[in-house]
């Protein structure tokens, strides 16, 4: 990376690369990690590895050049917080079960957000605002439930994703602007986050599920509408759905 980086005999393209311009990368090469493991396609997943590691090496270089930090200290860093996170392990507490070095965990870390706070800290604090927004509803959530803002119960959960439907739909219903609008569905959003939390279930992997789904659902109905000779957009919405159907039932859903 530092040969490609060399201001005189480099990669012109990989000169010109910022932590702004490499970070959709990262973030790409992390999803590409998520699909291999996915798949459970293990040669996919050591290249993805590799281009995931690809990621630090270049975040680190032009960190390096800035006299910021350097690969090293990034091993380092995360050498110490794993002796320090784990007591148990490399110091003198003890954690007989994985609930427990989950709360040591937790407890650290909320020491650590204090000690970089001064004492001031919330529990809002370190979750990423750049993390996919289902995904950082629940951890803002789970942040919250940790002193006591939270409900016990499936019903109230429930209860609260037809109450942010029904803001919804007056909004709509009563011609409201994008903005209001928008307001209201991100409500919908969060509250049925918080009910895939409820049920021990990532939001994050149902959606993906459902757009899977969605796919494979739709090249079939794609399919049937060649067999018949017709392009798709010839088709009426009553034929579609009858397609829609017939994938459905394909599948063993009624």
């Amino acid at each position: 990376m530092a040969r490609l980086r060399n201001p005189d005999t480099g990669c012109p393209w990989d000169i010109a690369q910022t932590f702004e311009t490499i970070a959709p990368y990262t973030l790409e090469e992390a999803y590409e990690v998520l699909d291999a493991i996915e798949r459970d396609d293990m040669v996919e997943l050591k290249d993805e590895l590799g281009d995931l590691l690809l990621q630090v090496v270049f975040h680190a270089r032009i960190a390096q050049e800035s006299d910021y930090f350097a690969f090293d200290d990034v091993a380092t860093t995360i050498a110490d917080k794993l002796v320090r996170r784990h007591p148990h392990i490399f110091g003198e507490e003890s954690a007989d079960t994985a609930a427990e070095v989950h709360a040591n965990w937790e407890r650290i870390k909320a020491e650590e957000r204090d000690a970089k706070a001064g004492g001031e800290s919330s529990l809002m604090d370190g979750v990423a605002r750049a993390l996919p927004a289902l995904q950082r509803a629940v951890k803002l959530q789970k942040r919250a439930a940790k002193v006591g803002f939270d409900w016990n119960e499936i019903a109230p959960v429930i209860a609260k994703v037809r109450e942010e439907l029904d803001e919804l739909e007056s909004e709509l219903s009563g011609g409201g602007c994008p903005a209001a609008v928008q307001d209201e569905l991100g409500d919908v959003l969060f509250a049925t986050a918080n009910l895939a939390r409820h049920v021990s279930c990532d939001p994050e992997q149902a959606a993906r599920g459902t757009c899977e789904k969605f796919e494979r659902r739709f090249r079939f109905v794609e399919a049937r509408a060649r067999a018949s000779g017709r392009p798709i957009d010839c088709h009426s919405l009553d034929e579609l759905e009858d397609y829609w159907r017939a994938a459905k039932a394909c599948e063993g859903r009624q």
